[in-house]
């Protein structure tokens, strides 16, 4: 392993009063792998704008414009982190999930498929996250 040394003391980065972080784990254990470069771009600004809970709120107006994505990329993109299970959404609200080790995400049972959102609870909005058990993990339509 090469030794790592700083190439630009004078813009060392210091830890910011509003601090967001991307936990290793999303290259370690291959959840990027599963991502198309839209939804990882998608996901780096979640994370960037989510507070302490993961949580952020744009509409899909703003995200288009901020990623320069066109609308029907940008659901796509969602799509596809709620599919990996990175996401879960209700609109305008997303929520940045943690990752979770103790299954794989798969793919079946129409996982990422918004054609079959329900309501959250009493008068809310479809919403979607990825319900994990040890053996599998479906989109289940649940409370944040």
């Amino acid at each position: 392993m090469p030794i790592k040394r700083v190439i630009c003391p004078e813009r060392l980065r210091q830890i910011p009063a509003h601090f967001s972080w991307v936990d290793h784990r999303l290259v370690r254990e291959r959840y990027i792998d599963r991502c198309d470069a839209c939804a990882a771009a998608l996901y780096l600004f979640l994370v960037t704008v989510a507070d302490a809970q993961g949580l952020s709120y744009y509409a899909d107006a703003t995200l288009a414009r901020h990623l320069s994505m066109a609308p029907a990329r940008l659901e796509m993109a969602r799509r596809d982190l709620i599919r990996v299970g990175l996401i879960a959404w209700q609109r305008p609200l997303y929520q940045v999930l943690a990752l979770d080790t103790s299954a794989t995400p798969t793919v079946s049972g129409g996982c990422g498929d918004t054609d079959r959102a329900a309501a959250c609870g009493p008068g809310q909005a479809p919403c979607w996250i990825m319900k994990r058990t040890a053996r599998s993990a479906t989109v289940m339509n649940d409370s944040i």
